[in-house]
């Protein structure tokens, strides 16, 4: 089953932190990567604990609804080259889907990240994690699913490089496009970002 169907996100009311509500962020890594755009500054840390955490309370709740213990650890080997490589992959096109969307339609970006999900599931030798805290709960889950504790680490790794990836393929497209108004550099995400605070 697609990791995206197991993972429950908890959100923080609105009203809680009194952001403005184009601040919400799909997953960690847009998180991180736009917080050094201007979007987040201070708040990323919390967006990521809040999404880690979510990731969790989501792992738990499938344990309970398929009658598992609630407290598990995963010891499903997903380590080796091929895996990692899978990972930055699933990344890289899950960041380019969220940039691609954001320029065009922000509205289809939940949905463009449901689609894109599910596929690479099928897609990538790694079922495409694609997502820090969703490799961090699934650490936590001893079925098919999950990931060994041990191989946690390498697949954040490949997740970073995958963004990084990401970020400078939209970076030189739009280089190389400049009027191509479908890539988004990190210049014009934190002038979009600003512009709607």
């Amino acid at each position: 089953m697609p990791s995206g169907c197991l993972t429950i996100r908890a959100q923080l009311p609105q009203g809680c932190l009194r952001l403005p509500r184009d601040q919400a962020r799909p997953n960690v890594r847009s998180s991180a990567d736009r917080a050094g755009w201007g979007g987040l500054s201070c708040l990323a840390a919390i967006y990521i604990g809040v999404r880690v955490i979510g990731a969790i309370l989501g792992v738990w709740a499938a344990h309970l609804m398929f009658e598992l213990l609630l407290w598990q650890l995963s010891v499903t080997a997903r380590t080796g080259s091929g895996q990692w490589f899978a990972e930055a992959i699933a990344t890289f096109g899950l960041l380019l889907t969220i940039l691609g969307c954001s320029a065009r339609i922000r509205s289809a970006v939940p949905y463009a990240v449901g689609l894109y999900i599910t596929s690479a599931y099928w897609f990538t030798a790694s079922t495409s994690f694609a997502n820090p805290a969703v490799t961090i709960a699934r650490s936590l889950c001893d079925t098919f699913a999950g990931i060994a504790p041990a191989g946690v680490v390498a697949f954040i790794v490949a997740q970073l490089v995958g963004m990084l990836g990401g970020i400078c393929f939209m970076s030189a497209s739009c280089r190389l496009y400049p009027r191509n108004r479908t890539f988004v550099t990190a210049t014009s995400m934190s002038a979009l970002c600003q512009k709607r605070t």
